[in-house]
């Protein structure tokens, strides 16, 4: 029951913040799809103690204002590449997924996508690696040096 609580609240609080309406009709259907949604996860049994939203607690505020600082460098730096196509040297890359849960792993293969030139490409959710497609070297390189890796880790609760 505590799983279903906390998802109510935390998409009661992303659907107002992203919302900026409030009228009672906009209100009245906010609320009809968190309801659906938190059906809908009870039906499918996708809601459990590894993917309970409270226990991100306040560090998933924090590491999305890492990434969408990692969004605005990666967009400058594609821009860049548009205006100049010599830099752009498409590569494949093999990094290790070495999060603690699935969901970890899916965190971070859905950030290295969200993030400008680069896309995940392959992903084993039981396994410990992931193939990403990089546009420009020097984003290949920053996945490498596993800094992104790492903010997930964090955001998972290890260090």
């Amino acid at each position: 029951m505590r799983y279903f609580v906390s998802l109510t609240v935390v998409l009661a609080v992303l659907w107002l913040g992203l919302s900026g309406v409030y009228k009672p009709l906009l209100f009245g259907l906010g609320a009809a799809s968190i309801v659906l949604v938190v059906w809908l996860t009870e039906r499918m049994e996708v809601l459990g103690a590894e993917h309970d939203p409270a226990t991100l607690s306040w560090r998933l505020p924090v590491y999305w204002v890492w990434l969408m600082w990692q969004v605005i460098k990666s967009n400058i730096a594609v821009a860049r590449a548009v205006l100049d196509p010599r830099r752009i040297e498409p590569m494949l890359v093999e990094l290790p997924a070495d999060q603690r849960t699935r969901v970890g792993r899916v965190t971070y293969g859905n950030s290295i996508t969200l993030t400008p030139g680069t896309v995940t490409t392959r992903f084993e959710t039981d396994g410990d690696g992931i193939q990403i497609h990089a546009l420009l070297p020097e984003a290949a390189e920053d996945l490498r040096r596993g800094e992104m890796a790492r903010r997930v880790r964090w955001l998972e609760g290890d260090g």
